[in-house]
Formats: C-alpha cells, sequence, structure tokens
C-alpha cells in the first residue's frame, strides 16, 4: 500500500505540473511564450532532485530521460485538452448544435486523457525500476517538499494526498 501511495504521488506531483500552467493559461496569467519556461523550470527542478537522489549517474540519467517523456507527454496532453475545449466553445455557438455532437467531442478528449494517464503511469513505472525502493521513497520525500512550488496560490506543500 506504502508504495501505491508513493507511486501516485510521484504521478500527482507531475500532473502538478500540468494543472498549474494549465490554470493560468486559462485566467490570463501567464502567456505561451512563458509557458515554456514554466516547464523547463520543473524539469530542471526535477532533474537536480533525480541527480541528488540516484546514486547511479547512468540510471539517473535514464530517469531523467523519462521525466522529459512525462513532461512532453503532459504538454502534448494539455494542448490537445484546449483544443477540444475550442472546439466545445466553437460547437456552444451554435444554436441548431445537438446533445450528440457535444457528446462525440467530451468523449474524444476523454479517451484522450485516458489514454495520456496511461502514457505518463508507464514512463513512472519505468522511472520507478530504474530506483531502488529507498532511491523512490527520498526523491518522493523530496518531490512533496517541492511541490509547494507548483501549486497556485499555496505557500507550501500540501499535504494528505
Amino acid at each position: 500500500m506504502n508504495r501505491l501511495f508513493n507511486g501516485l504521488l510521484a504521478l500527482t506531483v507531475m500532473v502538478v505540473l500540468a494543472g498549474c500552467s494549465s490554470y493560468r493559461h486559462h485566467h490570463g496569467m501567464m502567456g505561451g511564450g512563458k509557458s515554456d519556461a514554466y516547464w523547463q523550470k520543473g524539469q530542471q527542478d526535477m532533474e537536480g532532485l533525480i541527480n541528488r537522489t540516484v546514486q547511479d549517474p547512468e540510471k539517473a540519467k535514464q530517469v531523467n530521460a523519462f521525466v522529459g517523456e512525462i513532461i512532453k507527454e503532459l504538454k502534448e496532453s494539455r494542448e490537445q485538452e484546449r483544443a477540444y475545449h475550442r472546439q466545445l466553445y466553437t460547437l456552444n455557438t451554435s444554436y441548431t448544435a445537438t446533445p450528440d455532437e457535444f457528446s462525440k467531442i467530451v468523449n474524444e478528449a476523454n479517451i484522450q486523457r485516458a489514454q495520456s494517464s496511461a502514457r505518463v503511469l508507464s514512463l513512472r513505472f519505468k522511472m520507478k525500476d530504474l530506483m531502488t525502493a529507498d532511491e523512490w521513497k527520498t526523491l518522493s520525500d523530496r518531490m512533496v517538499s517541492y511541490s509547494g512550488r507548483y501549486q497556485h496560490g499555496s505557500a507550501g506543500a500540501k499535504t494528505g494526498y
């Protein structure tokens, strides 16, 4: 149970990176150019945590590559989600739009989200498999302390995931 909790915690922190960026975009606080810097800063923070945690430099390099793939997947998923929202906004302007037309877009978005989540989860397990149990726990604990940096409106790390 503790291993599952730690795994979900790591995945949650990754998703927080995506959620914060998306939140700021939708509320006009961050433009597209700054968004890349935001993602890059998150990736650099993760790289630093991994390099300080994973003892074998080659494994650390591989783990960092998986983090890069996760971030790429989250960015792509966010863009796809925005595209679905734009489709819904456009469809909403049509007085004659049917419920089926809305359902089709919502269903496609749900499928895309599920597929993206599965890819991120797969990458998470690949990361974990490269690390020892102690390294995974240490990294997860360090990620909790960093997570407050990526949560809008919070002064510190949230607990109780």
